[in-house]
């Protein structure tokens, strides 16, 4: 069944030609896509396995994975930018780059103007966490003492501006109790203060917590998305645990994209190709290994998305008052 999949996706490919003039080039010379994210990380793995499954589905394209960490993405981003309008040169986009247009005072670049997006890879959890000893038993203990204890609570998250730390800005607004957010310098610093009941709940991405909560280690109260993670169907979301937070859903996403004036003819081609790698059993299955849902989408898909996130975050840094940096 998936070798007749992947067939189906070569002749589906092999029916869209490209460009007269894009032609030669994307055929013959690397395609390097820039990863705003050191290796190892849940988002590198994500664009590695779809990109390994994209040069077969692209006839061997070479497919050169570009680890570009710092400054919020704006690295990588702004490389992409400067990149000629070809196809060769891809940027692994995320929410990251949708704060950022809120977080900084100024960029280089307008990400929703100044990158032509191909499709969406993947989204993965967010959880409210706790120590699995811990006398917080779910999402409504935690608005219950917040509420008993104003300003009392800590939660932890990693670097401010940090989609962690926006989220428990969010999760704090909408459930409207009075709690600290305090930022650490990554996730182990985050884990190791939540163990040591140095903060009493901490929000992280799920997949690098799972094997704690599955240990016993950390409890997981809730999920941020919009539906219960796969690997936690006993966990409840946020919405699902709170009346007032009907709606809520917050979830790290990733994406391709281009250089603006990239041709059309390149970026259909492109998005096929990363559409049929994520449609594949075992793509799928590499990356529920590590807690992320392939989903793709659209170019248009992508640029709605990419809109709403610039849109809902820039608000949220406004209300928590984050200082521009």
């Amino acid at each position: 069944m998936q070798r007749r999949q992947f067939a189906s996706a070569l002749l589906a490919l092999g029916a869209m030609p490209l460009a007269a003039g894009a032609q030669p080039s994307f055929s013959s010379k690397p395609i390097r896509i820039m990863v705003p994210f050191g290796p190892g990380g849940v988002a590198d793995l994500t664009v590695r396995i779809v990109a390994q499954k994209m040069t077969e589905l692209l006839g061997g394209q070479p497919i050169i994975v570009d680890n570009k960490p710092g400054a919020g993405g704006v690295v990588a981003a702004e490389q992409v930018v400067r990149a000629a309008p070809d196809g060769l040169t891809l940027l692994l986009m995320s929410n990251a780059n949708a704060v950022a247009e809120g977080l900084f005072k100024s960029l280089s670049y307008n990400a929703a103007k100044d990158f032509a997006p191909i499709s969406t890879l993947g989204y993965f959890d967010l959880a409210v966490l706790v120590p699995q000893d811990s006398p917080i038993r779910s999402l409504q203990d935690l608005v219950a003492q917040a509420k008993a204890r104003p300003g009392k609570l800590n939660i932890g998250t990693i670097n401010m501006g940090s989609t962690q730390h926006l989220a428990a800005e969010l999760l704090k607004t909408t459930l409207g109790i009075d709690v600290q957010i305090v930022p650490f310098n990554g996730s182990p610093a985050v884990l190791n203060a939540l163990r040591g009941k140095q903060v009493d709940a901490a929000v992280e991405i799920l997949a690098p917590v799972m094997a704690q909560v599955s240990g016993k280690v950390l409890r997981a109260l809730a999920v941020m998305g919009d539906k219960r993670a796969p690997g936690l169907p006993q966990v409840p979301t946020v919405a699902e645990s709170d009346p007032v937070a009907k709606g809520f859903s917050v979830a790290s996403w990733n994406a391709l994209a281009a250089p603006a004036k990239t041709p059309q003819s390149v970026i259909a081609r492109l998005n096929q190709a990363a559409n049929a790698a994520l449609a594949l059993p075992d793509v799928k299955q590499r990356l529920q290994g590590l807690g992320v849902e392939a989903r793709g989408s659209t170019a248009e898909q992508q640029a709605a998305l990419l809109e709403s996130e610039i849109q809902r975050w820039g608000a949220v840094i406004q209300r928590a008052g984050i200082p521009k940096q």
